[in-house]
């Protein structure tokens, strides 16, 4: 039997407080695209937020969205001239056609745009010089690789493993590092 085949790209950003979703899915001609929905679970939440107004969904038309705290429910005031930050952390993600229930794909998405900002604004801070630089210095670029290395293994854990506590385990150890390093080197607030 002819069927879609139902695909997401969520593309990591550094926007705090943007969630990006892209529809790349594969349609079939000869069977009708009926009553698209996205569905959105954030980190500590149950529930999840849905969105069936994607737009025209059509065999040669998908849908690119950019999901904010107002459209997760997680802000309810000032939506029109402020946008809350998104929690970085494990965010499930289902998009289906009519029947919902046969025809879905499913994803858990590790947002690390907290983690990732927090590395550029390191890497800022740090003096680094346009040659070879001191050993100090190296080794604090060294960890910052390591833990750039081990965020993506979160990413992998949670997204490709399907270990999603292993994967926000290895997040928040970054984390702290992260904000150990920056305090060390006087970039953060200790």
């Amino acid at each position: 039997m002819a069927q879609h085949l139902l695909s997401l790209d969520i593309p990591d950003t550094l926007t705090n407080c943007v969630l990006r979703v892209v529809d790349t899915s594969t349609y079939n001609i000869n069977v009708p695209i009926e009553c698209p929905r996205l569905e959105i679970t954030v980190p500590g939440f149950t529930t999840a937020s849905v969105f069936e107004d994607l737009g025209p969904v059509t065999t040669t038309s998908s849908f690119d969205v950019n999901i904010t705290s107002c459209g997760l429910d997680t802000q309810i005031t000032n939506c029109d001239s402020y946008r809350n930050n998104l929690v970085d952390g494990v965010y499930v993600i289902r998009y289906s056609v009519a029947p919902h229930e046969y025809v879905y794909v499913e994803y858990n998405h590790l947002r690390t745009t907290d983690a990732m900002n927090k590395i550029n604004e390191l890497l800022c801070c740090i003096d680094v010089p346009n040659c070879e630089p001191q050993a100090p210095l190296k080794e604090k670029l060294r960890e910052v690789q390591l833990l750039t290395t081990m965020l993506k293994a979160a990413k992998a854990k949670v997204e490709y493993c399907h270990e999603p506590l292993q994967g926000m385990a290895i997040y928040n150890y970054v984390v702290t590092r992260l904000d150990k390093l920056s305090c060390s080197c006087g970039c953060g607030t200790c």
